[in-house]
């Protein structure tokens, strides 16, 4: 019989540095729509350093976190008996920051909508986001190894990938 999963706590995240990023800081632990709430974590500190970051800065974040990110999934993904728990936010944090980086320097409007297209893509997964997201995916009580870190990220990447093409669409259209 496979370990019950592990239902994450404060004191559950403050043991160990991989929950924490993993967790979003924090932001993963909402009751309810964790996902959203680790989206809007991200849009509020992507305001924050977004004047201090330049384009090269943005790419050493996304990609050093996305590596980080992999490593603080697989570990916590594994603690919480969970293939892809919920409370897991650091891939909505990345693939949301990506999105307001190449998107820039859009306005709260702007922001706005790719926030809800981003939530969107990532809470209905279809088409290419729903390939992906079951592409790394595992039974629960299976092994949670490297490639379920990865699939924990991945999908949310392709959702950020659908956001860009909307609104390249979008704008494409109007002029």
């Amino acid at each position: 019989m496979p370990p019950a999963p592990v239902r994450p706590t404060l004191a559950f995240m403050l043991r160990h540095p991989a929950r924490c990023i993993a967790l979003g800081f924090g932001s993963g632990l909402a009751p309810k729509a964790p996902g959203t709430f680790g989206t809007l974590w991200a849009w509020a500190v992507f305001c924050i350093i977004a004047p201090w970051m330049s384009d090269l800065g943005w790419a050493l974040l996304i990609g050093g976190g996305t590596l980080v990110g992999w490593w603080a999934c697989t570990v916590t993904a594994r603690q919480l008996n969970t293939p892809d728990p919920s409370a897991v936010v650091w891939d909505e944090v990345l693939a949301f920051w990506l999105i307001l980086w190449l998107i820039a320097p859009a306005g709260f409007a702007g922001q706005l909508v790719a926030f809800g297209l981003f939530r969107f893509f990532d809470a209905v997964k279809r088409g290419p986001v729903g390939w992906a997201d079951r592409l790394f995916k595992t039974e629960r009580g299976a092994e949670i190894g490297w490639a379920q870190g990865f699939g924990i990220l991945f999908d949310d990447f392709v959702a950020a990938g659908c956001t860009l093409a909307v609104i390249a669409l979008y704008r494409a259209l109007l002029g």
